[in-house]
């Protein structure tokens, strides 16, 4: 059963990737669950807002944390296309958030190349999630960048 729900809310994270790619923003995607429902949705927007910590899981977090009222996030998931930045981990380490779910690691970019130990202690992690759809969004992304 967690498979199939991770599987339905990445879904969403992609699509959410996909709005952003379509504004030529690198396709990053999330989406924050507070037990079955959604309270947030975001995407890239550092190119549209000229803003280099416009991240979607910071985009994402502002509006959750506006949705449910207080700075906590914890009880809610996050979906994340791609592995989160060291920044993003620091912001969702501030969250408490329970859990983070990502489907593609970022292998030169992701919090997992300087340590787990930045996310909060009760931050349970699950990735790989649609990794090869989470991937392909990013490589089509920048293979049209490069033609």
């Amino acid at each position: 059963m967690e498979h199939s729900k991770d599987e339905y809310y990445m879904q969403m994270a992609l699509g959410e990737a996909a709005k952003a790619a379509a504004r030529d923003e690198v396709p990053v995607g999330a989406v924050i669950v507070a037990g079955t429902t959604v309270i947030a949705r975001a995407h890239n927007l550092t190119e549209t807002l000229n803003d280099p910590t416009a991240h979607a899981e910071m985009q994402a977090i502002t509006a959750a944390t506006a949705s449910l009222g207080g700075k906590y996030l914890s009880g809610c998931t996050i979906y994340i296309t791609i592995e989160p930045c060291v920044m993003c981990a620091g912001a969702l380490a501030w969250s408490q958030i329970s859990e983070i779910v990502y489907g593609s690691p970022d292998e030169k970019k992701g919090y997992t190349t300087v340590g787990s130990q930045i996310l909060h202690p009760k931050t349970v992690v699950r990735s790989g999630t649609m990794a090869d759809e989470c991937s392909e969004i990013m490589k089509t992304f920048f293979r049209k960048k490069r033609d």
